[in-house]
């Protein structure tokens, strides 16, 4: 199993905020996106927030692929559709490359 931590800035407005929160509800989630998830082998994911800055962690089949499930979404209508509505909510880290929306942390300390 492989984990990823990841990070991304929410735009800093608390209405905004609040309407992201809504959005990642059980009840609001859209069953495809989850199926997307599941397709491309990630097994648990969590999103976290502080303030407008959010921490997401994925635990992964050993063969799982961020190229290969950016590629999956690439050509999934409803992936897409739900990617513009998230970015009404979401902005990018200052130190993301162009086009890079969740930035892939580096792990620095372990117990």
């Amino acid at each position: 199993m492989k984990r990823y931590c990841l990070a991304l800035d929410l735009k800093d407005d608390p209405h905004l905020i609040a309407e992201y929160e809504r959005w990642h509800k059980a009840e609001n989630s859209w069953p495809e996106i989850r199926k997307s998830i599941v397709e491309a082998e990630i097994w648990d994911m969590q999103i976290y927030r502080t303030g407008n800055r959010l921490f997401m962690i994925m635990e992964t089949s050993d063969h799982y692929e961020p190229q290969k499930k950016a590629a999956m979404d690439a050509l999934n209508p409803r992936v897409q559709e739900w990617e513009q509505l998230m970015w009404i909510f979401q902005q990018p880290l200052p130190w993301a490359k162009e086009g890079e929306k969740w930035v892939i942390m580096d792990q620095i300390f372990q117990l």
